[in-house]
């Protein structure tokens, strides 16, 4: 699409960086949303959302303000799918398994960048790069529909008085729009924005998601532009860090799940998996950043293992919102994926300006990176608690 309307990195940037607008305004309505009417309904509705907007894309690419309004609706749609995930797990999954369900529900994030990078590059080759968004969203309504025939035949087939029983919880849940200001005045904000460790987690999901999206939206441009690999060599190369991830998530929740049944305190394990999900992408960014003249592929090992195990921080931060409060977990997880949106909003842009500018990918990409993820550590160290919180009281 760049090449086509021909887009320097600054504009290619601010399109970009358009789908967390969206991503960054839905995060908090939709953890309120999701402990409202449940996970379940706000999953198929933001689904089904981001996935008609993203078949829009090929209809409004040569046409500005509807191409970023069409990705702003997707970061609205995808905006809202992380809380109601969360407020599923939070209610249904014990604290002892809680790290391998995180893994496994967010791990599909890696999944998925791995089969979207395969097909793509394909795609465009043989049929353009219409085809991925026409594709991708086809594939996002095809989910939604069997996500709606199987919540049916779930239904069907619970006993009635199950069935009663949950008539009586949704008729509650959606009895009367006048319902819903009182539910918002009843969650005690006071309470959450005074505690450290919710201030913790803010800056801990601001840092990771500086790392993750300005990573995720610019690597294959370093891969191309400054190791010098060609479109369909970058393509690959961008297959490995999600690829590594996939591995890496199960093996950080199996042993998170394992030192909590131990007996370890909760609280350790998740500044553990944190810390190493810091630190490593830090220390794998130093040789890139200092430009230590190492071969294409050489740099590519590291990149991809300081990546894949930042993948340790679904076993840290992600967990901690269910630890400290089911109740309010969606909630929690809205407010810290808010300010972990922003990166996406102002570093993703300011990325590309500064590569524009300064022609460098250190200090464009790779020195703040590194900064966020050193001082993330920090204060997730200081200050991180799992100890469950009654806000209400």
């Amino acid at each position: 699409m760049s090449n086509q309307f021909g887009w320097n990195s600054s504009t290619a940037g601010l399109v970009q960086s358009s789908f967390f607008w969206g991503y960054a305004l839905s995060q908090l309505p939709g953890g309120w949303l999701a402990k409202r009417f449940g996970g379940r309904k706000v999953l198929e509705i933001g689904v089904l959302t981001w996935s008609f907007a993203t078949a829009l894309v090929p209809l409004l690419a040569g046409f500005m303000p509807g191409l970023v309004f069409t990705r702003i609706l997707v970061g609205i749609g995808e905006g809202v799918s992380p809380s109601a995930a969360t407020d599923l797990i939070a209610r249904s999954i014990p604290l002892q398994e809680r790290s391998r369900a995180v893994a496994f529900v967010f791990g599909g994030l890696s999944v998925g960048s791995v089969a979207g990078l395969i097909l793509a590059p394909a795609l465009i080759q043989h049929y353009g790069w219409e085809s991925v968004f026409y594709l991708f969203g086809l594939f996002g309504i095809a989910w939604f529909v069997g996500f709606q025939t199987m919540v049916e035949q779930e239904a069907s087939y619970a006993e009635p008085a199950a069935n009663s029983s949950n008539h009586q919880e949704e008729k509650s849940q959606g009895s009367s729009l006048a319902e819903l200001d009182e539910s918002v005045k009843d969650v005690p904000w006071r309470a959450i924005f005074k505690s450290p460790a919710v201030w913790a987690m803010i800056y801990a999901h601001f840092c990771g998601s500086w790392g993750h999206y300005t990573c995720l939206s610019w690597l294959p441009t370093y891969f191309s532009e400054a190791l010098n690999l060609n479109l369909t060599e970058a393509a690959w190369v961008s297959i490995l860090p999600p690829l590594a991830s996939v591995f890496v998530t199960n093996l950080a929740a199996q042993l998170a799940d394992k030192l909590i049944a131990s007996g370890v305190e909760t609280t350790t394990v998740r500044k553990f998996c944190q810390t190493v999900g810091f630190l490593a992408p830090a220390l794998c960014m130093i040789p890139s950043a200092v430009d230590l003249g190492l071969p294409p592929w050489e740099v590519v090992g590291i990149l991809t293992a300081g990546l894949a195990l930042s993948s340790f921080a679904l076993s840290g931060l992600y967990c901690t919102h269910q630890d400290i409060s089911p109740e309010y977990a969606s909630i929690l997880l809205g407010i810290t994926s808010t300010s972990g949106a922003v990166p996406g909003i102002v570093g993703v842009a300011l990325t590309g300006y500064l590569l524009d500018t300064t022609h460098s990918w250190t200090i464009s990409l790779f020195a703040p990176s590194i900064f966020f993820y050193l001082t993330g550590t920090i204060v997730w160290l200081v200050f991180a608690s799992s100890k469950p919180q009654n806000f209400s009281s």
